[in-house]
């Protein structure tokens, strides 16, 4: 019975939108510390059945089935560390959503659905049987497709919705068949024996084409390439949506992926589409996001390469390592979103005595040098050797990363205390993923798979992998000293439309013609 825990949270939440959205009298205010309420007892439940975890293990409950086909609920280090990220972050958004949306007339409405969302994504990271992770799958972008037409007379806003309905429906289509054909193949939705069968190498033709259906799955939920183009419009809708997409929704293909890890490694070619399609999504998107004028748009396109990030790291079957992207890039990417406001106020009232230190080509071959050269001290303290050669890649990509970010601080004309401080964040850097890098094999080495022996195809797309992220760090490094180039400012221009991939996929969908109304023009007054 204590395995039933987790859906003490689920209720909560249930129990708090129904109450929302079910009783229009309720007031805007009333509605919104009902579901806050909610969302504090979910985090106390989440935290209570991670103690469960600790003390009785691994465990499945509630087994409400047909012949193996129902809703149970899974308690494992996975599902733990989802449900606790989910209930967080859930509880955060419903918190500044109560202060930020104060007098909007749809207050109660809006605390309802969110709600509703983050307890459809409580019962997809707990579910322990097919049944109920397609259901709950299929309900999160069902609710949270709400929260985006919250200002229904605003063009962007109903345009960003129909794109992500057809590409919710493509997902939950190929989730579907994904579902079907490894219940077939094993005679049972229970998840932990469908992972316990295909561990040991028992699949038959089903499971080993569904790990196609998982990706399409994943990558149309994740925003990637070239279907990205809906998360770069949901600015549309009030600030809390944006932050409610990192509790589970656009990274749920991600964990998806981890969910069935030994099933995907059931087909090496499937994981290298997604080590392909997510790094090409990573490095374009990084890109774009240097030419966005505003602050949300570009944390817009960061969440998309991040999330290119993640389903590469999973191609490259780095389970444990895409989980902890999951985690550490939806909070302060949640974060990032709701403090946006006082960030651009914080930055505009900064005095700036003189123009800010462009790096050269010698200051940025400087800082790459410095950060390759603290990864292998730092990561010989942590075991570097014994890692698998794709974990070694992975950290050499990182690395870029950090050389991108003291690259400033190594510039001629940068002053000394920016140097000292730049090379700290990246002693920092360096120990905390290294740190956290075994911290999280050490928690998931009972339940994730380790990455088999690269083949050539595998060594291929690492060597590929570490010239392209090379590349682009060394390209987002020198952008401040290239951007006044005519050549760049030509770039910058197809960059900052993300190369016209939005306009074809509208064009797809049969265009977008925009017809004000009265109705359009008093839904377009309010804020986001």
């Amino acid at each position: 019975m204590l395995y039933l825990l987790p859906y003490g949270a689920v209720l909560s939440l249930l129990l708090a939108s129904a109450i929302s959205l079910g009783f229009r009298n309720i007031g805007g205010g009333k509605a919104a510390g009902l579901c806050e309420t909610a969302a504090v007892l979910s985090v106390f439940v989440a935290m209570a059945s991670t103690v469960l975890l600790g003390i009785s293990g691994t465990g499945t409950g509630l087994d409400l089935t047909f012949h193996g086909f129902g809703f149970s609920s899974r308690v494992d280090v996975l599902s733990m560390a989802m449900l606790l990220l989910v209930a967080t972050v859930g509880w955060i958004v419903l918190r500044y959503s109560r202060t930020y949306l104060r007098g909007e007339p749809g207050q109660a409405q809006f605390v309802g659905w969110i709600s509703l969302t983050i307890a459809a994504v409580m019962l997809l990271v707990t579910a322990g049987n097919l049944v109920q992770l397609l259901f709950a799958w299929i309900c999160t972008s069902l609710s949270f497709n709400q929260l985006l037409l919250f200002y229904p007379g605003r063009m962007h806003a109903r345009r960003a919705a129909r794109k992500k309905r057809m590409t919710a429906r493509l997902s939950d289509l190929s989730l579907l068949i994904a579902v079907g054909l490894l219940g077939a193949g094993y005679g049972t939705g229970d998840i932990a024996f469908i992972l316990e069968n295909a561990a040991s190498g028992a699949a038959a033709n089903g499971p080993v084409v569904a790990c196609g259906f998982l990706a399409v799955a994943a990558m149309l939920k994740s925003a990637q390439f070239p279907t990205h183009g809906w998360l770069t419009e949901v600015m549309e809708t009030p600030t809390p949506v944006s932050a409610l997409l990192h509790a589970g929704l656009i990274n749920a293909g991600g964990f998806l992926l981890i969910r069935f890890a030994d099933i995907m490694l059931l087909n090496p070619s499937v994981l290298a589409v997604l080590a392909i399609i997510g790094g090409f999504t990573a490095l374009f998107a990084s890109l774009v996001m240097l030419t966005q004028p505003t602050v949300k748009t570009s944390l817009a396109w960061s969440t998309i390469a991040q999330m290119g990030f993640m389903i590469f790291q999973c191609g490259l079957a780095l389970f444990p390592l895409a989980l902890l992207h999951i985690l550490a890039h939806s909070l302060y990417k949640a974060h990032a979103f709701l403090s946006a406001g006082n960030a651009v106020l914080n930055v505009a009232a900064i005095r700036r005595p003189g123009p800010v230190a462009a790096p050269n080509a010698w200051a940025v071959g400087r800082a790459i040098t410095v950060s390759f050269g603290l990864y292998l001290v730092i990561g010989l303290v942590f075991g570097l050797v014994e890692k698998t050669p794709q974990a070694i890649a992975l950290g050499g990509i990182l690395i870029f990363g950090v050389a991108y970010l003291v690259a400033q601080g190594f510039a001629d004309e940068a002053p000394m205390p920016l140097t000292v401080k730049t090379a700290l964040y990246a002693v920092i850097a360096s120990v905390s993923y290294f740190a956290l890098q075994s911290a999280t094999y050490w928690l998931t080495q009972d339940l994730l798979p380790a990455p088999p022996a690269p083949r050539p195809l595998e060594w291929a797309l690492i060597i590929l992998s570490l010239i392209s992220f090379g590349l682009v760090a060394f390209a987002q490094s020198m952008f401040p000293a290239w951007s006044s180039h005519p050549a760049a400012r030509d770039i910058r221009v197809h960059l900052a439309n993300g190369l016209y991939v939005k306009a074809v996929f509208d064009r797809l969908l049969g265009g977008w013609v925009a017809k004000r109304t009265p109705s359009a023009e008093a839904g377009s007054e309010g804020g986001i």
